[in-house]
């Protein structure tokens, strides 16, 4: 926490500054009249140095601050380390470079690994430490995305909330475990998620000077930033560092991967990009491109016994997490986009020959299991073989362990279950056999503006939809009960009511047949990960 000497003698600072702020304000785009609260013109002071960024349409914004040195050279494979100060304000009104990443290539240009920014984004109007704060994690596998893809400015006007969003170290460079890395004597393999402990804690000594309160934080990401939410649920060095957590489709790997198994895979990556030695001066000589070019196109993190020495499924089940309410749901058609990528938009739609196969070489699934699951999920049921094989792994790897989380939690913590449900939502893929219907990341564009997505066509019904959910999202956000002017009571998630909230255009409705339509109970009998 900021302790009251620091805030005073930021205060003094800010108000010392003014004048230059004032002064140089001529140069700036969309200066007008905005003025912060020290009479300074889109000036901010942070305990490293202040920062200049731009007002428009309400919102200041101020992009790409470094909240933590470079980790380069001899600190790749480090954990983060603090960034050294400045004296004269920093230029916050572009984005910082994001993190290295394979695809496509229009995400790659501009990245490097001196990558560790964050953007905050705050009502011009903003009072001292009074406003909610949401801290957005992005999607992308750990292994793509950046900060800079999602414009928040819309929950901003709705909810009347500061949003950080930030950029943290991805792929190999972000989560490698690999035996010479980890026997150095600091924290391993969780890189990237440690980035993000940095940026909270960033957000804990500084956001109260762009209005923000570091007493109300909210945590929320998609996908692997959902994951990422879960980890730091988990985490013991994130404890104290957000008050609020939102989880969207991000229940995927409730077991993770033990640190023998991780290190495991990290020696056949040291060898692939050309260090058969193992050594960690050889990996920190490789360059940047190779390290992208042999990494996995999917992470999750480990659990390595310090930042996690626990998996989720285990933390929830014992109740040592870190205890906060917690909104999290998935989408009613989540495997959709997969099977579109893997398949249609890669060579042609999945065969009805090739889909006991499919089924068999799942990981969680096998040879072993491939039967039953064909029995459960009958091509006959199914207009196709892609939306055999969609619906089911769909059901096990995200509804049904989303299910499994929320009755864990519920039992510890206030917790909000929901499930994205509109079958119409604007795709930005392109079309293939089958429709996406709510797919993986479609709810996305419900919530933010996306950089890869032209502006959504939405219907009035959905425009309806979108604005309910910024509500219940940003209302959770400030005091943990999500709620929506004119939409149903969010109730709290009970394991013998097992309602689930539908957001389903235009107006969200309970549901209590989740359970059934995903096939839950065939799925935890199948599989002991559930338990």
């Amino acid at each position: 926490m900021i302790g009251r000497a620091s805030i005073a003698i930021a205060v003094l600072v800010s108000i010392l500054l003014s004048p230059m702020s004032v002064a140089a304000s001529g140069a700036d785009r969309h200066d007008g009249d905005q003025r912060d609260q020290f009479g300074g013109s889109n000036l901010a002071f942070t305990l490293s140095g202040p920062v200049r960024g731009t007002a428009m349409d309400g919102i200041r914004e101020f992009l790409g601050i470094p909240y933590a040195a470079a980790p380069t050279g001899n600190r790749r494979w480090q954990p983060p380390q603090p960034h050294a100060p400045w004296f004269t304000p920093l230029d916050a009104t572009h984005f910082g470079a994001h993190c290295p990443q394979p695809e496509p290539p229009a995400s790659a240009a501009g990245a490097s690994e001196d990558c560790l920014f964050l953007n905050v984004y705050t009502p011009s109007h903003a009072l001292f430490g009074q406003h909610p704060v949401m801290v957005w994690i992005h999607g992308g596998s750990l292994v793509t995305g950046k900060g800079d893809d999602y414009d928040p400015t819309a929950l901003i006007q709705h909810g009347d909330v500061v949003v950080v969003t930030i950029n943290y170290r991805l792929g190999a460079l972000g989560f490698l475990a690999q035996s010479a890395l980890d026997s150095e004597g600091h924290k391993f393999a969780n890189y990237g998620l440690m980035d993000q402990q940095m940026a909270l804690e960033w957000v804990h000594r500084n956001i109260v000077f762009f209005g923000g309160d570091p007493r109300n934080v909210t945590i929320f990401g998609e996908s692997a930033g959902g994951q990422s939410v879960t980890s730091h649920l988990t985490a013991p060095g994130s404890h104290g560092l957000f008050d609020h957590a939102i989880i969207e489709s991000g229940a995927y790997a409730l077991t993770l991967p033990p640190l023998a198994a991780a290190e495991t895979q990290g020696s056949a990556f040291a060898t692939a990009v050309g260090c058969p030695d193992q050594s960690a001066a050889c990996l920190r000589g490789v360059s940047t491109a190779t390290l992208v070019s042999k990494e996995a196109s999917v992470y999750i993190t480990t659990q390595d016994g310090q930042v996690l020495p626990a998996s989720p499924m285990q933390a929830f089940a014992s109740g040592q997490f870190n205890r906060t309410p917690v909104l999290q749901g998935s989408n009613h058609d989540e495997f959709r986009l997969f099977v579109a990528t893997q398949f249609d938009l890669a060579g042609g739609p999945l065969t009805p020959a090739e889909y006991p196969a499919a089924l068999a070489a799942f990981p969680t699934i096998g040879p072993a299991k491939a039967l039953q699951v064909l029995d459960e999920y009958p091509l006959s049921n199914f207009p196709s073989a892609d939306l055999a094989y969609a619906t089911a792994i769909g059901d096990t790897l995200f509804s049904c362990s989303a299910r499994r989380s929320n009755q864990l939690l519920s039992n510890w913590v206030s917790t909000f279950a929901y499930e994205f449900n509109d079958e119409n939502a604007p795709s930005f893929l392109p079309p293939v056999s089958f429709p996406y219907g709510a797919t993986h990341a479609f709810e996305l564009s419900y919530l933010f503006k996306l950089s890869f997505l032209p502006a959504p066509n939405f219907t009035p019904d959905q425009l309806k939809l979108a604005d309910t959910m910024k509500d219940y999202w940003t209302r959770f956000a400030r005091d943990g009960r999500p709620s929506a002017q004119g939409a149903p009571r969010w109730p709290e998630y009970q394991v013998a009511a097992d309602d689930i909230l539908s957001l389903v255009p235009p107006r969200p409705t309970l549901e209590n047949n989740f359970s059934a339509t995903h096939h839950c109970d065939f799925w935890r009998e199948l599989s002991p990960a559930y338990d």
